[in-house]
């Protein structure tokens, strides 16, 4: 069952036109369509969604950056610390390796 509209439409010429059927939905659809995206509640939710979306840019922009900062400083500061400190470690243990071999008394520090 197809639904048949009879809609009168005033062009700018002031004629009225009657159409009928799918050409009356769709221009029906489209008015209300065009009405819902026109109203202030759409566009300011288009607004907040646009400055959000500029925000999370900004945000993730500098979060980045934040995290290269964060990591090459401790690349280049704390990683070489770290393996200074094990090495140490390591040689702590290889004098007191060799103390209980050799019998003499571990070197304090």
């Amino acid at each position: 069952m197809e639904y048949q509209a009879v809609l009168f439409e005033t062009h700018t010429t002031g004629k009225k036109r009657v159409t009928q059927g799918k050409e009356s939905e769709h221009s029906l659809i489209s008015r209300a369509s065009r009405n819902i995206s026109q109203s202030s509640i759409v566009i300011h939710a288009k607004c907040a969604a646009s400055k959000a979306a500029i925000v999370s840019k900004k945000l993730l922009r500098s979060t980045g950056k934040a995290a290269w900062i964060t990591g090459t400083t401790f690349l280049i500061l704390a990683v070489p610390f770290i393996i200074e400190m094990e090495r140490d470690q390591q040689l702590i243990k290889i004098e007191l390796q060799n103390a209980s071999l050799f019998g003499t008394a571990p070197i304090p520090k």
